[in-house]
């Protein structure tokens, strides 16, 4: 049977495409006939991913439509004539965005509508969490699921290592790491206050480092840099790394001391998985997916006490006993992402329209 799976953008260490790329993998090994189909690719993705606008795009038994914004594929995908199922990874509310960036606030909703427009269309919505599900379900998707995310912590765990990076890195400061986009839902403004809390209450050895780009949303970036300004805080203290290839982000895995989420909106959260299977504690508010992706691991906390998790990232840090039991609980919860685990649950959702 031809599984094909669509997907807006390619683009190497995005968690969307990776992700993709590793079910097509799954689905050869079913025996199925499978290819990954977008509208923009990496150049060096292009002897992997095929052109949307390869006439075979369209030519899937099956086809996965994987959506995270509004792009051109959405009208193509509900004319299709195979089985059409939606994977949805949700799109940030707009509401982020209205203080900063019009038009990040445009596309937000009319992703958002483009969605809803799928309803009565599909042969089944999948959210990659249950947090996502209930948001296809909501807007009146009659047919829906969970399939996980398959995260490639290969990257994370098999990389070289970085000498030169390595030896900054060990330099007896205290890593704290975020990884992810600096956007208004990652409250990064939140990550600048623990800093001054944490620095004033537990440790001034510190290092904050945020590894992502940080020019999709230049107003807010400009207000969390004005903020380390306003506490009158060194500099150096805090990294801005923007994009970074796999060894270096393995690097900074490697060498953190914790990880620790603010973010006021998830719909899944990749770099808690990532940070899972590189050993690190995580410290995270409890908000959309972030207690479904950790399963009961890491230490969560609600509502959203900036003391208290300076305190929990303190004792995280610093308390041994402590540190390997969120340790061991993650190694646990890490399990139930294995790719066989995936694999299953890829092949159980299938079953109805695999013949």
């Amino acid at each position: 049977m031809r599984i094909h799976q669509w997907v807006p953008a390619a683009h190497r260490g995005d968690a969307i495409g990776d992700s993709a790329r590793q079910v097509r993998g799954m689905l050869r090994a079913m025996g199925h006939d499978s290819d990954l189909f977008a509208l923009t690719i990496d150049d060096d993705l292009r002897g992997d991913v095929r052109p949307f606008s390869d006439p075979e795009s369209a030519g899937g038994d099956i086809t996965i439509f994987h959506f995270a914004l509004p792009s051109p594929m959405t009208g193509k995908f509900a004319s299709l004539a195979g089985t059409k199922i939606v994977q949805y990874h949700n799109i940030t509310p707009a509401a982020f965005f209205a203080p900063y960036d019009p038009n990040l606030f445009r596309l937000a909703a009319l992703g958002r509508r483009e969605l809803a427009s799928l309803v009565g269309r599909v042969d089944l919505a999948l959210g990659d969490s249950e947090f996502n599900r209930q948001e296809l379900e909501a807007l009146g998707f009659a047919r829906t699921g969970v399939l996980p995310i398959a995260v490639n912590t290969g990257r994370i765990t098999s990389a070289p290592p970085r000498p030169a990076l390595e030896r900054i890195l060990r330099d007896g400061l205290i890593n704290i790491l975020f990884v992810g986009r600096i956007v208004p839902n990652k409250k990064i403004e939140d990550h600048i206050r623990l800093a001054e809390i944490y620095k004033r209450y537990v440790d001034s050895y510190y290092r904050f480092i945020f590894v992502g780009r940080y020019d999709g949303v230049p107003r807010y970036f400009d207000q969390v840099r004005a903020l380390i300004a306003e506490y009158d805080m060194l500099p150096d203290r805090f990294w801005f790394t923007g994009p970074v290839p796999d060894e270096d982000l393995a690097a900074f895995y490697r060498w953190a001391d914790a990880y620790v989420s603010l973010s006021e909106h998830e719909g899944f959260c990749v770099p808690l998985v990532e940070a899972m299977a590189a050993d690190v504690p995580v410290v995270a508010y409890a908000a959309g997916a972030v207690p479904e992706t950790l399963g009961g691991a890491g230490l969560l906390f609600a509502p959203k006490d900036l003391e208290l998790a300076a305190e929990l990232l303190g004792t995280v840090v610093y308390d041994r006993e402590v540190r390997a039991r969120v340790l061991e609980g993650q190694r646990r919860r890490l399990q139930d992402f294995a790719p066989a685990r995936i694999e299953a649950q890829l092949q159980s959702t299938l079953a109805a329209f695999v013949q």
